[in-house]
This record gives C-alpha cells, sequence and structure tokens, in this order.
C-alpha cells in the first residue's frame, strides 16, 4: 500500500511552502521578460580569469585534498583569510568565532535551528528579508514585526515589545541597505538597538550581504564591531560572498561568540557536514590574491551608475501624482516601490509578465500583518537598457490600472 505521504511529514514541514521568491522565479521563463525580481549580482563583475587562474593552481597542487572531505567548521586558510578581511570592518575574532557556512542562507539555517522553536517569539523588521523568513519557518516562530523608516527598524515600537515583558529570542536586522528596502540603519538607531538588546539581554543577528556595495554617502559601523567597542558578546553576524563574489560558490561565515559558533557546526555537521573544499579555496585567492579596494571600488561604481540609472528612469515614468513612490538607498541592490493600496500586487506581478517585466510582490517579504502595495525591484543584474525598458514596462503595466 502507498502510504499516506502527507500525514508522514513532520509536523513543522506539513504547512512549509519553501523560499516564495524562488516559487515565483520559476515563473519567469520567457527571455523576453526582463527581470527585476532575483537579487543577482552582474556577471559583468564576476572575476573570470583570476578564478580561472586560482583554480587551475588549486588543482595541479592539491587535487587530491580538494576531491577528499574537508574540516566540519572551514579550511584553515579561508577562516584566517576571513579573520583578515573583518579587520577592514573593524572587527577582530579569533577562528574560534567562525563557522564557514554553504552561503548566507545555510548561516541564517543555522540560527534559526540552533535558537528557534514552535512559537518562539522572533523580531524582524517590517519588510524583511524573505530567503531570512524561510530559514526561520521551518521552526515554526511566532513573528514580531517591527515596521522600517526611513532611517531604520522603528527602535520605539522595538522598546514596547521587549518592555510587554515577552522576549524574542534574538534580534534579526539587515542594517546596510536592506533587502528588500534598501534601508540603512543610522548610527543613532544602531545605538539604540544595541542598548535595548544589551538591557533585555536579548541576541542581535545582523545579516551582512551588502555592506561593501555603498555607492554614496558615508559608511556605518557594523552592529558587530560597535558591540566589540562595548565589551561584545550581543550579536551574532551573518555573511557571503554571493553578493561580493560570486553566488554559484555559494560560500558564506558566521560570526559570534566561540560557544555559539561550536553549537552551529555540530548542526552542519549533521546536515551539509562539510563546505567543499574546492569553494573554499576559490574563496580564500579572492580575499588574498585580489586587490579587494580597487574591485569594491570598480563594483560600486558599476552598481551605483545601475542606480542612477532606475532611479532616474522611476523619476520620468513615475511622476508624483501616479501615487507610486519608492526608497532611494546608497548602495545595496533593490529599490522597495510602494503601489496604491488597492493595488495587490500578487495580481499585478501576473499582469507584468504580460508586459514582459518581473518584480517581487511586497507581500513575500512580511511574517505577518502581510502588505500587498508593494513590490521589491533588483537593479545590479539588468543592464542600463534594460532597466529603463523594464521601468517603463512597469509604467504601462500599472497605467493599465488607471495608476
Amino acid at each position: 500500500m502507498i502510504p499516506d505521504w502527507p500525514s508522514q511529514y513532520a509536523a513543522n514541514m506539513r504547512a512549509y511552502e519553501g523560499y516564495s521568491i524562488g516559487k515565483l522565479l520559476s515563473l519567469i521563463n520567457d527571455p523576453a521578460i526582463i527581470s527585476l525580481a532575483g537579487g543577482l549580482p552582474s556577471p559583468d563583475m564576476f572575476l573570470q580569469e583570476e578564478l580561472r587562474l586560482a583554480s587551475r593552481q588549486r588543482l595541479d597542487t592539491d587535487a587530491d585534498r580538494i576531491m577528499q572531505y574537508s574540516s566540519i567548521r572551514g579550511e584553515a586558510e579561508l577562516i584566517d583569510a576571513v579573520v583578515s578581511f573583518l579587520l577592514r570592518e573593524n572587527i577582530r575574532v579569533t577562528p574560534d568565532n567562525i563557522v564557514i557556512t554553504t552561503s548566507g542562507q545555510q548561516g541564517l539555517d543555522l540560527v534559526g535551528r540552533l535558537f528557534l522553536e514552535p512559537d518562539a517569539p522572533l523580531v524582524v523588521e517590517r519588510p524583511t528579508f524573505a530567503g531570512a523568513l524561510a530559514a526561520f519557518q521551518m521552526q515554526r516562530p511566532t513573528y514580531l514585526g517591527i515596521d522600517l523608516e526611513a532611517d531604520g527598524m522603528n527602535v520605539e515600537a522595538l522598546k514596547d515589545v521587549l518592555e510587554s515583558g515577552r522576549l524574542p529570542k534574538f534580534i534579526y536586522v539587515v542594517p546596510d541597505f536592506q533587502n528588500p528596502s534598501g534601508i540603512s540603519m543610522s548610527l543613532a538607531k544602531r545605538e539604540t538597538l544595541l542598548n535595548l538588546a544589551d538591557r533585555y539581554g536579548v541576541p542581535i543577528v545582523e545579516d551582512s550581504p551588502y555592506r561593501s556595495l555603498r555607492y554614496r554617502g558615508t559608511g556605518l559601523p557594523s552592529l558587530f564591531s560597535m558591540d566589540q567597542q562595548r565589551g561584545g558578546g550581543q550579536v551574532i553576524g551573518v555573511y557571503t560572498f554571493s553578493k561580493l563574489f560570486c553566488p554559484g560558490m555559494r560560500v558564506g561565515f558566521n560570526i559570534g561568540p566561540p560557544e555559539v559558533i561550536e553549537k552551529m557546526t555540530n548542526i552542519k555537521e549533521g546536515s551539509t557536514l562539510n563546505t567543499p573544499k574546492f569553494n573554499q579555496d576559490m574563496c580564500t585567492a579572492f580575499l588574498t590574491k585580489v586587490d579587494l579596494d580597487a574591485y569594491f571600488d570598480r563594483c560600486c561604481t558599476y552598481y551605483g551608475d545601475k542606480l542612477e540609472t532606475i532611479l532616474d528612469a522611476m523619476a520620468a515614468h513615475f511622476p508624483p501624482e501616479r501615487g507610486v513612490s519608492w526608497t532611494r538607498p546608497e548602495g545595496g541592490m533593490f529599490l522597495w516601490v510602494d503601489v496604491p493600496e488597492n493595488v495587490d500586487t500578487r495580481e499585478l506581478f501576473h499582469d507584468a509578465l504580460k508586459f514582459k517585466v518581473a518584480f517581487v510582490p511586497g507581500e513575500a517579504c512580511y511574517g505577518e500583518r502581510l502588505e500587498r502595495h508593494h513590490m521589491r525591484v533588483n537593479f545590479s543584474y539588468p543592464s542600463a537598457a534594460q532597466l529603463r525598458e523594464a521601468v517603463e514596462r512597469l509604467s504601462d503595466c500599472l497605467r493599465q490600472r488607471d495608476i
């Protein structure tokens, strides 16, 4: 007899639907569609020749080890390179503070599996990174959403939540060029957030995929570095090489107190065991052989030009009377677009496909109290000409709804 498979699923998996944005991307299979949906870096920034040389050198000198299992915590060479890399951020750690991950998504999964359980409260920004929701939702937490303001999380609302007595397992934030909004948390709010977390004994999980991608304005210290200046131990950092190097390598790292990193390493052992050594070696080459200052400058000039292109296109096609507004980030890869409240962007997504343009409906970026009149648009992947054409198509799509 064939089993009734759904009845056999674990309770925490029966309602789990995975990564909603991934499902949307699977619908974009027409090459004529200009996609503003994915959070993809541009292939123009991939260091193909450097990767080719590093790959050849490793295969010529270390092929046996590349093809073998490797350390669960991570390759010592890469961990040492990460220690040096973090000094750029005024972060001082030792190898005991680091676990190498299979990119940022596994880093978030390790956080969720270590700290969360059914109905456990968890503070997230509203809106927040849909991939984090996908990672955390497997543990069935209760989301306590705190609205974003122009300068980051509403810390007064966070204070009210903490004072209510229901303390969250942790506070999850993307303080620099947040996904999906592009908003950065002000220095004052970073200080207030750290003060509140310290007062109530609540950890902060700082997700930092975009910190090096600042195109204008003045850089701000990370929460992790600020916490270290105060004595440390309050913040866990989640990092990825996907946006800075290339997403195909699937390598990142988490940093935190040694006892937390040890537990994460144990969890990793039970899932992926180890991150592929070859991929780690390529990231080591990236950190140690590439002129990072010159490379990041080139990336910031390239993506900064694209940001200006899409902002100019939005201003040209959406004058104020149309009721459409958007964020104006100083870095990262995304704009957050608000449309009139009577427009459901889930429905608009399917209309937009007919106009050969795609975006992410904002609903995917809420853990609770869903809002459906927003969209996330990406500007890092399409060419400048495609960005201008995509915004025009989006404008035409909304015009059919008298917007």
